[in-house]
Parts: structure tokens; sequence; C-alpha cells
């Protein structure tokens, strides 16, 4: 199998819930590669992959061989697989690939795409040796394919708060009942919040450990598009690439899960290391100054609303032009009646994707609720018909969708404005 054909079974595969016991079977086949690596399982609503790459380069920086599972991809599907900061080189994922087919047999009709990518990535971090490998969950967390591992070293909860709301609950209680559902017996958790003490309580039931980071320590020293300096639990000066305001307190909950893995020697210096080495693509991400155009992945109300509140840390007073593309199943009007208070103009898209809210739709409703925008044909034409129209100190910023990234990328860095 080349990767081509790889990338073309995969994407070939149905979308939907997975069978857990049908990937426990296929698992077995392989080996059971899932039980020779020890796992740190990562779930939440916001910032699980921030988090995850936090952890996983920190592990990394420790000495630790560490495997890194996340979803989706922003730039090249590979990039959801890696092994110590590396992508899963092409020939391997299409060695992988063609293994895990070999194990379905009878299941091949039946498999998810998530349920395969996740069988590829388990099988891939055993082969290559693992000492460890951090698990981001794709939605919720009992039903989820990645909780097809039977233990993990941690669980870890970024903030929970209303997404998927068809299909995880109504509320945030409820939809952490659903994502506490990573938990094993014995097991440790940590958790940025506790909603309703619902985490806690089925900790406590499983016999494990539970901690919630504790943010009183944590002091934010300077801030920039390039980066944060802070303080946080005995550490000082700690940097990060990052430059959204929410991510020293994403770091802060990776410290926290760090120091709370048994039997790891997690250095400091490794954790100060780890965290100034991450750069996460489309995470409030800096492309180009004069103007000023940030990309970031916020795609519902939570989300949007951190993202505002890096934009106005940074610049104080302001108003900005967004350039917005959004999936029609998401809280459309939550999302918009958050920027609306900040922004200068929209320039709307739809992402290119099945599920996208078309253009016109998208800027009616601004329109409707006070806001200026305009409908254009394309990702990348709103694009570059924002950087055309700012002036030089004007900041933009593309959000909605993990969509609208890669193509909002290339036209930022193509010159064609």
């Amino acid at each position: 199998m080349e990767y081509g054909e790889a990338l073309a079974f995969i994407h070939s595969r149905r979308h939907g819930g997975p069978d857990l016991a049908r990937m426990r079977a296929v698992l077995d086949r392989l080996g059971a590669p899932d039980r020779r690596v020890p796992f740190v399982h990562v779930a939440g609503t916001n910032g699980k992959g921030s988090v995850s790459a936090f952890i996983a380069s920190a592990l990394e920086k420790s000495g630790y061989k560490t495997g890194l599972f996340t979803s989706p991809f922003v730039r090249r599907f590979n990039e959801r697989i890696r092994v110590d900061g590396e992508d899963i080189p092409d020939e391997d994922l299409a060695a992988v690939t063609e293994r895990v087919r070999g194990a379905l047999r009878e299941f091949e009709d039946a498999v998810a795409e998530f349920e395969l990518v996740t069988l590829i990535g388990l099988t891939y971090f055993a082969q290559c040796g693992c000492d460890i490998a951090v698990l981001e969950v794709g939605m919720g967390g009992v039903h989820d394919a990645t909780n097809v591992i039977e233990k993990s070293e941690l669980s870890v909860f970024t903030p929970i708060g209303l997404d998927h709301t068809q299909y995880l609950g109504g509320t945030v209680e409820e939809i952490a009942a659903v994502k506490a559902g990573i938990m094993k017996p014995g097991g440790a958790a940590v958790a940025a919040g506790d909603p309703g003490g619902v985490l806690s309580g089925r900790c406590e039931e499983l016999g494990g450990r539970f901690a919630t980071v504790d943010l009183s320590s944590l002091r934010v020293i300077s801030r920039s598009p390039e980066g944060i300096v802070f303080d946080y639990g005995g550490l000082e000066g700690l940097r990060i690439r990052l430059a959204g305001s929410y991510q020293p307190a994403n770091a802060a909950l990776a410290i926290t899960a760090l120091r709370l893995l048994r039997g790891r020697d997690i250095p400091d210096g490794a954790i100060r290391a780890g965290l100034e080495a991450v750069y996460w693509p489309g995470r409030f991400e800096l492309l180009r100054k004069d103007p000023c155009f940030i990309l970031d992945g916020g795609h519902n109300p939570p989300a949007v609303e951190a993202t505002v509140r890096s934009l106005t840390d940074l610049w104080p007073g302001r108003k900005f032009t967004f350039v917005l593309g959004v999936m029609a199943d998401k809280d459309v009007e939550g999302i918009v009646d958050r920027l609306i208070p900040v922004a200068e103009r929209f320039y709307c898209a739809a992402p290119p994707a099945p599920r996208a809210m078309a253009a016109e739709r998208l800027a009616e409703m601004i329109r409707g609720r006070g806001g200026r925008a305009e409908p254009v044909e394309s990702v990348a034409a709103a694009a570059r018909r924002a950087l055309r129209d700012a002036d030089k100190n004007g900041v933009i910023c593309a959000l909605g969708s993990l969509y609208i990234l890669e193509e909002a990328r290339r036209a930022v860095g193509d010159g064609a404005f």
C-alpha cells in the first residue's frame, strides 16, 4: 500500500460513532498494541490539543519516547500521529494502515474513519516502542474510539462547556458525565474545573486520586503576539510560543498533570523546555504583521470568547476585522454574539466541508444583529479581501472552524493581496 492509497482508504470510511467491542477484537488480532504502551488520556471541550502537546513535549524532554495522538489535523494528516514531536512518516503510515486493514477482515465495511485512525495510532505507538503516549479524545469520552484503551496512567480534563450538545447532553454537568467515562479504576485524574462535582465524584467511585488545577499562583509577566511569559507553581519565567490569553492556564493544567504522574522523573527543566518547544498551528497563531493576521481554531462560543479576550488583552480598545466561516450545526448565534461587540467588519465564507453554513446566510445573520458583513466566495478570497482593505495597523482574525485554517494560511502566505 502506498501513502496515497492509505489516505484514500482512511478517508473512504464512514463517519459516526465507534463500536468499542469491534475495536477490541481488531486490536487483539494485532497483538493488543494498546496494552504495551502507558497512556495519558485527555478530554474536555476546548484546549485539548494544546494541553496534550504541552504534556507530550515535557515528557519527551524528560527522555521518554512519547507518542501524541490528536485530531483533527490542521495542515497535513500525518500530524495526527506523532512520536517525539515528529509526524508519522508517509511510508510508516502506509505500512501500518495496511497492517490494520488486514486485521479488520469482516469489519472492514463497518469501521468508521476515527476508529481506523485510532487503531493506526495505537499500533504505531507500540511499534515504535513508546514509553508513554498522550491520547486526545475525539468527542465526548465514554463512547469515544480512544476509550478502547483499558488502562491509563492519568486522565486529564480541560475546561468543559456546551458543545456537541446533540450527542453529549444539554447541560455542562451531563457533558462532564460523558467525558468522565475515560477514567479508569485506580487511575489519577486532574481537571481545569469540576462541573457539579461530577468528575471528582466519578474518580472517587473508581478509587483514584483527583485534583483540580490551582491557578492562584499563575502570574502573567508579559504577553505579545509572539508568545507569553508567566510564573506558575514555583516555576518562574516560563515561556510559551502560543499567544492566546488562555494558554498559560492550559500550560498550568499540563504542569499539574505532569506532577501527578507516578513513577516518572520529569525535571522542572524538562517542563520548562517542553512548554517552550510547543508549536501548535491555528491556536491564536500570528501569520504576519502590518497588518497583523491571526489564525485561530475557535469554533464554539467558549472558544470564541477566549479568542476575543486574547485579542483585547493584546490590543485594548481596538476593533477587529474577522474572516469568519462556521459549520451550520454549531451555535452560530452564540459565536456571532461574542464577536460583534469588538468587530469592525466581517468577511464571511463557507468552510470547505459538507456541514458548512453558506456565506450569504452567515452575513445576513450578522447584519441582523447590527454588524457589518459581506459574503465572499471562498475562505482564501475572504482573507485576501480583509488584507487588501486593512490599514497597516489593523488586526485581522480568521476563525470559526478548523476547516478554514489551512486555506486562510495559504492565502495570507501567497502574496496575492
